[in-house]
C-alpha cells in the first residue's frame, strides 16, 4: 500500500513537472485566434487551436516562462482592413509589434493604446490614415517608432517628446503638415520626416540630423522637394578662355562625374592584340613589348612614366611592369583588364582604357581628385599612365574576384553561393564607399559606373567600390553592353552626365542583384527577349508578393525574412523613377544599418520554409510613389 501511494505520488509529480514544458498563455492565444479569424489576410498562418503557440506559431515569441506573448512579427502576411477591436489590445505584455508591409487601413490602431510595455512599433508600408495620436504618454519604454509609407495627416504631436527612450523615429512618406515640434529626445539616433507637407524651420534639437531627413518638405535651409537633393557634378577648372567645341566636350567630360579610381598596370599594351586569355610574359624579348620611349611617343606633352599616388615612392616602376607576367582578367566596355605579377611577387591590376576622350591636362585634374580618396570601401588608385596612344590605370589586386563572379560565375567544385550575411556586408560596404565618394570634392563627386563587376571584398569582407568616374572620360560613341544598361537610371541618356541620383539608382539595382541572384539584364531562352531586373521585380510584386523575388539559395537561411523585406524596400526606394524621390547615399547607409540595428536584433526563431516563404506583401509598390512601370 505504501509503495502504491509512493508510486502514485511520483507519477503525479512527473506529470506536473512535464506539463510545465507545455504551458502557454491561454488568454493571449485566444486573442490571437480571434485576430486571425476577424482580419483578412492573403497568406495562410499556421495558427491552430491544437498546436502549441509558443513552439510553433509563425511570428509569435513568448517569454522564457511561456506565460505571455512578448513579440508579434508578421510582416508581409497580406493583412487588409482595420485591426479588429479587442484582439491585439489584450496582449498587454507585448514588447515588439511588427505589422509592416501589409495592407492595413483605418486610423492609428487604438489597440496599441493599452500596450504600455511596447518597446518597438513597426507599422511602415501600410495604408493607415488620419492624424497621429495626440497623446504619446503610454509607451514610456518605446525605443523604435516607424510609421513611414502610410497616409497619416495632420501635425506631428509635440507629446512625442515624452518618449524619452526613443532611439529611432521614422514618419517619412506620409501627408503630415504643420511645423516640426522641438522634440528634445536625448537618445534619438535616427530621425526621418522626409516627403511630407511640413513647413517652417528645423528646431535646434534636430539640426544634428542630415538634410536628407527633411527632404520633400517646405523647410527653411533644406533643399526644396522640387529640386534634386543631389549636388552638381564635378567641374574641374579646365579653361577660362572662349569655349571651343573641343573644349566644351572636355568640360562636359570633366563635369560628368569624377574621375577614376583605377587599377591596372602598365603595359601589355601592344600585347592585347595577340592575347588569347592565357598567361603572357612581358619580357624584353616578347613580341609586342613596349619600351617607355615607344609608349611616350616622343611627345613632350605626354607622361613617359607611371604617375603614383599616396605621397610615397612606389616599389615598382614602368620597367618593372614591362618585365611582369600578365593575365587577361576580362574585356569590358571601357577596356581590357590584366592581372600582372611583378618580379618581387607584387600583384596589381591594370586596366588599359580605350576610346578615352580627354586631354592629358584633363586626365591629370581628374586623377588628382581621385588619387586623394582613401577609404576602406573604395579601391585605392595606385598609379596611372598617359600617352597619345595608351591610357592605363593601376589598382590593387583582389584575389576573390568581383561580386559579379561570386554571384554569377562558374559553379566549380569549390564554389559556394554567397550567404545572406555576406550579401548584407557587400551592400553595406559598397554603400559606405559610394557615400564617401559623394561627399568628396565639396559634395560634387559622382561615380558613374556602379555595377557588380566593380565591387570587390576588402579584408573585412565588406563591399569595396572601384572604377570611380571611368564613365566620364570615355567617348560617347562607345556602345553600351546590355548588362551595363541594366544599371542605368531611366533619366540618364549620356553616361558622361551621370549624377549622384543616378548612382543611387545603380546601387538599387545592385541590391536587387544581391537579393535575387539574377543579372540586371537577362536574355530569355524564347525569342532572345531582354528581361530587365527592375521591371521583373516590380511585375512580380504587383501580381503577388512571393518568394520568387528572392534567390532560392537564400531561402535555406532561417530568421532573415524581415531583413530580406527591409532590403527590398530600400532597393525599391533607390530605383524610384524620379531622381528627386530617391534617397541620397548617406541615407541609404543609415537605412541598411537600421535593418540590423533596430528591428532585427532579436529576430524570431522562424524557419523560412518553402510553404511559408510566400509570406510577403503586395503593398510595397502600391505605397511607394512613381516606381518604374514594367510596361515602360
Amino acid at each position: 500500500m505504501i509503495v502504491r501511494i509512493w508510486l502514485s505520488g511520483i507519477l503525479l509529480l512527473w506529470f506536473a513537472l512535464s506539463s510545465v514544458g507545455f504551458t502557454e498563455p491561454v488568454d493571449d492565444k485566444r486573442a490571437l485566434l480571434e485576430f486571425q479569424s476577424k482580419i483578412g489576410h492573403g497568406f495562410a498562418l499556421n495558427w491552430k487551436e491544437e498546436t502549441f503557440m509558443c513552439e510553433n506559431w509563425k511570428g509569435v515569441i513568448c517569454d522564457l516562462e511561456r506565460s505571455r506573448v512578448i513579440e508579434l512579427r508578421l510582416p508581409g502576411i497580406g493583412f487588409d482592413g482595420e485591426i479588429p477591436p479587442n484582439t491585439l489590445s489584450r496582449l498587454s505584455a507585448l514588447h515588439i509589434l511588427s505589422l509592416r508591409s501589409n495592407g492595413l487601413t483605418g486610423p492609428f490602431p487604438s489597440a496599441l493604446y493599452n500596450l504600455s510595455a511596447l518597446t518597438e512599433i513597426h507599422l511602415q508600408l501600410n495604408n493607415f490614415s488620419g492624424p497621429l495620436p495626440l497623446d504619446f504618454f503610454e509607451w514610456k519604454n518605446l525605443t523604435v517608432l516607424d510609421l513611414s509609407y502610410n497616409s497619416f495627416n495632420g501635425s506631428i504631436p509635440p507629446s512625442i517628446r515624452n518618449l524619452t527612450q526613443l532611439t529611432a523615429l521614422n514618419l517619412s512618406n506620409n501627408s503630415l503638415s504643420g511645423h516640426i515640434p522641438d522634440l528634445l529626445l536625448p537618445n534619438l539616433l535616427f530621425f526621418n520626416i522626409s516627403n511630407n507637407h511640413i513647413n517652417g524651420s528645423i528646431p535646434v534639437s534636430l539640426r544634428r540630423f542630415p538634410d536628407s531627413s527633411f527632404y520633400g518638405n517646405e523647410i527653411h535651409s533644406v533643399a526644396p522637394a522640387s529640386s534634386s537633393p543631389f549636388p552638381s557634378q564635378l567641374t574641374p577648372d579646365i579653361s577660362r578662355r572662349k569655349i571651343s567645341e573641343s573644349a566644351l566636350l572636355g568640360i562636359i567630360i570633366g563635369c560628368s562625374s569624377a574621375v577614376f579610381v583605377v587599377v591596372a598596370i602598365v603595359l601589355v599594351i601592344c600585347y592585347s592584340r595577340n592575347i588569347d586569355g592565357s598567361t603572357v610574359t612581358m619580357g624584353k624579348e616578347s613580341k609586342g613589348d613596349v619600351s617607355p620611349e615607344k609608349t611616350g611617343g616622343g611627345n613632350s606633352d605626354e607622361c613617359k612614366q607611371l604617375v603614383f599616388f599616396d605621397g610615397s615612392s612606389s616599389a615598382f616602376d614602368l620597367e618593372d611592369l614591362l618585365k611582369a607576367s600578365a593575365e587577361v582578367l576580362g574585356k569590358g566596355t571601357y577596356g581590357t583588364v590584366y592581372k600582372a605579377v611583378l618580379e618581387d611577387a607584387t600583384t596589381v591590376v591594370v586596366k588599359r582604357l580605350k576610346d578615352v576622350a580627354v586631354t592629358k591636362r584633363e586626365l591629370e585634374q581628374l586623377m588628382e581628385v581621385v588619387g586623394r580618396i582613401r577609404h576602406e570601401n573604395v579601391v585605392d588608385l595606385k598609379a596611372y599612365y598617359y600617352s597619345k596612344d595608351e591610357k592605363l590605370v593601376v589598382y590593387e589586386y583582389y584575389s576573390q574576384g568581383s561580386v559579379y563572379s561570386m554571384l554569377h560565375g562558374r559553379r566549380n567544385e569549390g564554389w559556394t553561393a554567397l550567404d545572406w550575411e555576406s550579401r548584407l556586408q557587400i551592400a553595406l560596404g559598397a554603400a559606405r564607399g559610394i557615400s564617401h565618394i559623394h561627399q568628396e570634392h565639396s559634395g560634387k563627386l559622382v561615380h558613374g559606373n556602379i555595377k557588380s563587376t566593380n565591387i570587390f571584398l576588402n579584408n573585412r569582407n565588406y563591399g569595396c567600390i572601384s572604377d570611380l568616374g571611368l564613365a566620364a572620360i570615355v567617348s560617347p560613341t562607345i556602345p553600351q553592353s546590355p548588362r551595363i544598361a541594366g544599371y542605368r537610371a531611366p533619366e540618364l541618356l549620356d553616361v558622361r552626365k551621370a549624377s549622384q541620383a543616378s548612382d543611387v539608382y545603380s546601387f538599387g539595382v545592385l541590391i536587387l542583384e544581391l537579393l535575387t541572384g539574377k543579372s540586371p539584364i537577362q536574355i530569355t531562352a524564347s525569342g532572345g527577349e531582354m528581361l530587365h531586373l527592375v521591371r521583373w521585380v516590380q511585375s512580380v510584386v504587383r501580381e503577388e508578393w512571393t518568394a520568387e523575388v528572392f534567390d532560392p539559395r537564400l531561402m535555406r537561411y532561417p530568421n532573415i525574412e524581415e531583413e530580406l523585406v527591409e532590403m527590398l524596400q530600400i532597393a525599391m526606394a533607390c530605383v524610384a523613377k524620379m531622381p528627386e524621390q530617391r534617397p541620397n547615399m548617406a541615407e541609404v547607409v543609415r537605412m541598411i544599418e537600421y535593418v540590423r540595428k533596430f528591428d532585427s536584433s532579436n529576430r524570431p526563431s522562424l524557419e523560412v520554409r518553402s510553404e511559408e516563404s510566400k509570406s510577403l506583401t503586395p503593398t510595397l509598390l502600391q505605397t511607394t510613389p512613381d516606381l518604374e512601370s514594367p510596361m515602360q
